[in-house]
């Protein structure tokens, strides 16, 4: 049984390709049909000898019957130019003899001292058909008829002819026949095999071109199904090129929905914050506290959203050379007046399987958030490890010990508020990053500051 269950196990999900399907079952009915018409063609030709068998028995009787003359004693004459002379070799497979009454009147030389005892026998017409077993157990076909020898029909002269032959012959031509059938056969289905699976992989060959199509629109190098597909494909591929369109569209409208709710928020928000900075106290106070929290809130929360969004499109895929580049020139910019220099390299064909706005969000958070405790240097690296794409960030800065590390990469708290920031940088890069199934950690930096490691989904 569970030999059995292993079987199932491995053949289940071979069947459950389209390709093996359609293979298993042509292979099936080719099998049968070559066994089945086999069958059929080495049965009509073991008949078709034995009609060619008993064809030449009857001509046998008939030169027997030629060549048989009554003898005065009672007996039967034989001419020898009637007769094959076959039937004067020992035991050579075709005999004859005669009966008068139930008595042997005469047998064959081949017969030497045997005698027909026929068996199973069938009347066809004035022909009598039957087996024997022959001298040295040789299988018999045996003939025979009754044959008046007189004119006046005289019953003394009536005698019953035999002829038999050996069926070795029919054997032996079936045997011959079978072989090359069998061999001839199996060349067929060879060659049927070949012609099927050739068959199934020039049929299934759109299937596979819609699947690389997808690969490579998943992968961002396409964002549509390209090409011309046949009639029973280019439904799917239209249907496919509508949902990817329309998936686009959904999440275009959801972030637009998104953006214009944050900045409805932002706007009665910057009111507030005015207006407690107008009229100091301790309610302005506590009035910009919590404006300061919703903002962080509303800014935490658009990102994922965006990020969100950005996952159920086909076809992101961004390159990591270009955003570093970019974001190098905007940082060194934004941290010029403490010398803060951007060494940032990585290879030109390294690509985020993703949107490059969140790539931006990511590593702009990082870069940013390096470069404000650098002392000068902020060294940014990029490399592929598999399908995952790897990212550090370092600074010379003081540093942090591996409580503090924790408390900040894990926990989002902010460890000195005279920086400025909102403190949800590290937060966004952590939410953004899982919801692209990456992850995100703070290590030690052999420059003496910290390191920020971020690995992300690449593609080639």
């Amino acid at each position: 049984m569970a030999i059995l269950s292993k079987i199932r196990n491995w053949a289940a999900p071979r069947l459950e390709s389209l390709a093996a399907r359609l293979i298993a079952a042509a292979a099936i009915w080719t099998v049968l049909g070559l066994v089945v018409g086999g069958a059929v063609l080495s049965n009509a030709f073991r008949l078709a000898a034995q009609n060619s068998f008993d064809a030449a028995l009857q001509a046998d009787m008939d030169g027997l019957i030629a060549a048989a003359e009554p003898d005065p004693n009672g007996g039967v004459m034989l001419q020898d130019r009637f007769l094959n002379h076959s039937f004067d070799r020992v035991y050579s497979g075709l005999y004859y003899q005669i009966k008068s009454g139930n008595s042997i009147g005469q047998i064959s030389r081949s017969l030497f001292d045997k005698i027909l005892v026929p068996a199973h026998e069938t009347r066809k017409g004035p022909l009598t058909w039957g087996e024997a077993v022959g001298p040295e157990s040789q299988r018999l076909r045996v003939v025979s008829r009754r044959v008046d020898l007189t004119p006046d029909n005289n019953s003394d002269a009536d005698y019953t002819f035999m002829v038999a032959g050996d069926m070795a012959a029919v054997d032996r031509q079936t045997a011959e026949f079978n072989s090359t059938l069998f061999w001839s056969f199996l060349l067929l289905g060879l060659g049927l095999l070949a012609a099927i699976l050739l068959q199934v992989r020039i049929g299934l060959l759109p299937l596979r071109r819609v699947s690389e199509a997808l690969a490579k629109i998943r992968d961002g190098k396409a964002r549509r199904l390209d090409g011309h597909f046949p009639t029973e494909i280019a439904p799917l591929a239209g249907e496919l090129n509508s949902l990817i369109q329309h998936s686009e569209e959904v999440v275009g409208r959801a972030r637009t929905h998104v953006s214009n709710l944050a900045h409805f928020l932002k706007t009665p928000l910057s009111v507030l914050a005015a207006e407690a900075d107008a009229q100091p106290g301790p309610l302005a106070d506590t009035v910009k506290k919590q404006v300061f929290s919703m903002r962080r809130q509303v800014d935490h929360y658009l990102s994922r959203a965006r990020a969100a969004g950005s996952l159920d499109v086909l076809g992101n895929r961004t390159q990591l050379s270009a955003v570093l580049d970019d974001l190098s020139r905007v940082i060194a910019r934004i941290h010029a007046a403490h010398g803060v220099v951007i060494d940032a390299q990585c290879d030109d064909d390294l690509y985020f399987r993703g949107e490059r706005q969140d790539l931006e969000e990511m590593l702009g958070n990082l870069m940013d958030n390096a470069g404000k405790w650098a002392k000068g240097r902020v060294r940014v690296r990029g490399r592929r490890d598999g399908g995952r794409l790897v990212l550090t960030i370092e600074d010379d800065g003081p540093g942090l010990s591996a409580e503090q590390r924790a408390q900040v990469g894990e926990r989002g708290e902010r460890l000195d508020e005279s920086v400025p920031g909102s403190g949800l940088g590290l937060a966004i890069v952590r939410d953004i990053s899982k919801l692209y199934g990456g992850f995100f950690s703070l290590e030690a930096s052999s420059l003496g500051g910290v390191l920020a490691r971020l690995e992300l989904p690449a593609i080639r």
